[in-house]
C-alpha cells in the first residue's frame, strides 16, 4: 500500500496529467499564482523604489518573499484539512504537466505547418527571449530548452516538495518559484530585492532540478555524459541539469547566445550535436512524457516500498 505523501502526489500528478487546469475554470477563477504574483508585486512597489538604499531594498525583498511563501503556506494548511478528493485538487493547481505539454506542443504544431509566425508567436509564450527573428531552428531550440528547464520547476520540483512537506511545502515552493521569475534577476533593479527570491529558489531546486536531469536521461537511455560534463557551465546552479540531460537525449546543441529586448546575451552551448530541427522538438515532448511517466513509476515504487 502506498503511503499518503505518494498516494496524494500520484493521484495529484495522474489527474493534472488528464485534466490540467481547464480554460472555462480558468475564465472564473485564474490560477492562484496570479494572486501570489499580485501579492510580490505589492510588495516590489513600496520597498524597492528607487531613493531606498541597497540594504533596505534587500530587506524588502526578504519581507515580500516571507510575505508570499507564509500566506502559500497557510492556504496549504488549509487545503490539505479539506474532505477528500479537496487535497487532491487542490494539489492539482500547483503541478503543470499538462499546462507545459500544450504550450510546447503548440509550437511543434506550427513548425509542422511550416507556420513560422505563429510557431514565433506559440514559443514567445513561454520563453522570455525576443523571437521576431528566430527561425525554425531557433524556436525549436527555445521550445526545447523551455520544455527541459520547465520540467524540473513544474513538474518534478512541485512533486518533490508535495511528498517532503504535503500542501504546505507544495504552496511554499510555488510562492518561490514565482517571486525568483517575477523579481530574482540579476539587473539593477532587481538585484538587490529579488536577492533572497533568487536564492531560496536556488536552494529549494538543488535536489530536483538533478533529478528532473537524471529522469530525462533514464526515459531516453542517454545523455548522461553530456548532463554531468556540461550541466554546470549553466549560470543558474540547476537550470543546466535538465537543459544538458535533453541536449544529450537528443543529440543536439542547446544554449548559445540569444537577444533579450533587443540585447544579445552570451550563454554557454550545450551538448555537441547540431542545432535542433523541428523534428528534434517532437522527439524532447516524447522524452518529456517518458520522464513524466518515470517519475510516476519512482513515486509508486517508492511509496510502496518506503518503511514506517
Amino acid at each position: 500500500m502506498l503511503r499518503p505523501a505518494a498516494r496524494l502526489a500520484l493521484a495529484a500528478l495522474v489527474i493534472e496529467a488528464v485534466v490540467g487546469y481547464p480554460d472555462r475554470v480558468h475564465r472564473r477563477a485564474p490560477h492562484p499564482v496570479v494572486g501570489l504574483g499580485a501579492v510580490i508585486g505589492a510588495g516590489e512597489r513600496r520597498l524597492n523604489r528607487s531613493d531606498l538604499s541597497p540594504r533596505r531594498r534587500r530587506a524588502g525583498g526578504i519581507a515580500t518573499l516571507l510575505a508570499a511563501v507564509g500566506a502559500a503556506a497557510v492556504a496549504g494548511v488549509a487545503a490539505s484539512r479539506l474532505p477528500r478528493p479537496g487535497p487532491v485538487l487542490a494539489a492539482t493547481i500547483g503541478l503543470a504537466q499538462r499546462s507545459l505539454y500544450d504550450h510546447v506542443e503548440a509550437v511543434a504544431r506550427a513548425l509542422d505547418a511550416d507556420d513560422l509566425p505563429a510557431a514565433r508567436a506559440a514559443v514567445g509564450k513561454i520563453v522570455g527571449r525576443d523571437t521576431e527573428a528566430l527561425d525554425r531552428s531557433g524556436v525549436a531550440a527555445a521550445a526545447i530548452e523551455s520544455l527541459a528547464e520547465s520540467f524540473n520547476d513544474g513538474v518534478v520540483a512541485p512533486a518533490f516538495w508535495l511528498l517532503l512537506a504535503g500542501l504546505p511545502g507544495l504552496y511554499a515552493y510555488k510562492a518561490v518559484n514565482t517571486a525568483d521569475s517575477l523579481i530574482g534577476h540579476r539587473e539593477p533593479r532587481w538585484k538587490d530585492f529579488g536577492w533572497a527570491a533568487a536564492r531560496t529558489d536556488d536552494l529549494m531546486n538543488l535536489i530536483p532540478a538533478r533529478l528532473a536531469g537524471a529522469l530525462i536521461a533514464a526515459a531516453s537511455g542517454r545523455g548522461w555524459r553530456t548532463m554531468f560534463r556540461d550541466a554546470r557551465l549553466h549560470a543558474s546552479p540547476n537550470a543546466g541539469w535538465p537543459e544538458a540531460a535533453m541536449a544529450g537525449a537528443l543529440g543536439v546543441r542547446l544554449g548559445g547566445p540569444v537577444a533579450y529586448d533587443g540585447v544579445m546575451t552570451e550563454r554557454p552551448t550545450f551538448g555537441e550535436g547540431p542545432p535542433p530541427t523541428p523534428g528534434d522538438l517532437r522527439r524532447a515532448l516524447g522524452a518529456y512524457v517518458r520522464a513524466c511517466g518515470l517519475l510516476w513509476a519512482a513515486i509508486a515504487i517508492g511509496g510502496a516500498s518506503w518503511r514506517r
